[in-house]
């Protein structure tokens, strides 16, 4: 077993110290964001505004502005507590919202339910709700932030494709991300994530909106105007980036373990084994964001976009587990009807 005492107590701590950095983060990340959109609001309706040339001009725009810093940090340390209040009430909501996901009953999944909950059993495990998303695709995932709130969620494909052994293999998976505290980092990277897009497409609509308006003649502007727009457009640039790196914080490390996991539930990594292979070539849901998509049991990438892919391909999994686990490397590669 290649799920060591060790290895998974760093994994815990790591996911929980990441929480703990993006929660910390996240007002220091509205602060600059709000300053951001304030000083690209007034130098693109005033880009004269400011400007150094002649006497008795104006005072620096972007000295006024960071004057204003204080009422601009306390109007994102508001907005920040809304979200994170939203979030914690209804982000189950909004992921289901997203994915088309359906929470069901035992009545209604009575096999799902019966392998879920003989999961939680065998390990003392709350029993987390279960949903459904209607997709022919194969594929699964974990969400919440707190016990009571956890969901482990499979698609119709998933359900209808896959025997026992191999259901309860990927809800084994599933219910090892929330045991490792997986699922919490996701979602709070998934919030984080989400309001920086949210705030860049409100910034870039209103470059298109004040361009648009003058025409693209700025000929008139002054330079503090321009420096304005510089500076603000270089504050959402970092923000971005800042994604992409919390992004590729999202360890692919996190799939081994779940992986792991899962055999240390089930005992049975041929059962694992042939999960993934179904899934491999069948788990697009293109219907969902792709910062949901980041929590799914396998999220497909190819080409230039597999340099940013959140999972390890489905084949390096299978070695893992053949190398560490004792698993069978030809077993579950029966075909499985297109999509």
């Amino acid at each position: 077993m290649f799920l060591g005492a060790t290895g998974l107590r760093s994994h815990i701590w790591n996911n929980n110290l990441k929480s703990v950095l993006l929660l910390a983060g996240f007002p220091v990340l509205l602060i600059l964001l709000g300053l951001a959109v304030t000083w690209l609001t007034v130098g693109l309706a005033d880009p004269s505004a400011g400007s150094y040339a002649g006497k008795g001009a104006r005072p620096d725009l972007i000295g006024a502005e960071l004057a204003r810093l204080p009422s601009i940090a306390a109007w994102s340390l508001g907005l920040a507590g809304i979200w994170f209040v939203i979030a914690w009430f209804f982000h189950q909501s909004i992921i289901n919202a997203a994915t088309g996901a359906r929470r069901v009953s035992r009545k209604e999944e009575t096999r799902v339910w019966n392998l879920l909950e003989n999961l939680c059993i065998s390990r003392g495990l709350t029993m987390p709700h279960l949903a459904v998303i209607e997709t022919p695709a194969l594929n699964a995932y974990a969400s919440g932030l707190r016990e009571g709130q956890y969901t482990v969620t499979v698609t119709r494909g998933l359900v209808d494709r896959l025997d026992d052994a191999e259901l309860e293999a990927v809800l084994a998976h599933e219910l090892s991300h929330i045991r490792h505290k997986d699922v919490r980092l996701l979602v709070i990277a998934i919030i984080f994530v989400g309001i920086i897009s949210f705030v860049a497409e409100i910034v870039f609509r209103r470059i298109f909106w004040f361009g648009l308006r003058s025409g693209g003649d700025r000929r008139s502007g002054g330079r503090s105007g321009g420096l304005v727009i510089v500076a603000a457009l270089a504050i959402l640039a970092i923000a971005y980036l800042l994604a992409i790196v919390i992004r590729f914080s999202l360890s692919r490390r996190r799939e081994y373990m779940a992986d792991a996991g899962a055999v240390e539930l089930t005992r049975n990594p041929d059962a694992m084994i042939a999960a993934l292979n179904k899934i491999s070539g069948h788990a697009e849901i293109e219907t969902a964001p792709d910062e949901v998509r980041e929590m799914f049991i396998e999220n497909p990438k190819t080409g230039f976009m597999g340099l940013f892919a959140t999972h390890p391909p489905i084949p390096k999994r299978i070695e893992m587990l053949v190398t560490y686990a004792g698993g069978t490397p030809s077993l579950g590669r029966s075909s499985v009807p297109e999509i």
